[in-house]
């Protein structure tokens, strides 16, 4: 059984810089930020820049309690990820591979017969 840390499939940071009307490629100025810019879109600041990452699960996007919760599950390979995810992995939607955050993309890094999520690890069986 191979494990990897999992990538929260509620993701993000607890910095938030108040982004209104901001959206992908506008300039910010705060490298720890983030924000929703819809229900189903985080925005993160990286390199002065306002960059988006999907999230493609049922909970979405949503800023709460000074974090933004990024729902990830349903990301697919080539999906954005955050800065605070490298290295971190998820199964695929069907079950059948891990996806990990590198360089801020998700990347399939193993196929499995099954995949499984248990807070902090991924569980991948051939």
């Amino acid at each position: 059984m191979n494990r990897t840390w999992v990538l929260s499939s509620l993701l993000l940071g607890s910095f938030l810089l108040s982004a209104c009307g901001a959206k992908a490629g506008d300039a910010c100025k705060d490298s720890t930020a983030f924000s929703c810019a819809s229900e189903k879109e985080a925005l993160e600041c990286r390199n002065s820049q306002w960059r988006a990452l999907p999230c493609r699960g049922s909970e979405g996007c949503d800023e709460a309690s000074g974090k933004v919760v990024c729902d990830m599950r349903g990301s697919v390979e080539g999906d954005a990820c955050a800065l605070t995810a490298e290295g971190r992995g998820l199964c695929t939607e069907d079950g059948k591979g891990v996806l990990e955050c590198r360089m801020g993309t998700l990347v399939r890094t193993r196929t499995c017969g099954t995949c499984s999520m248990d807070n902090a690890l991924v569980s991948c069986t051939p």
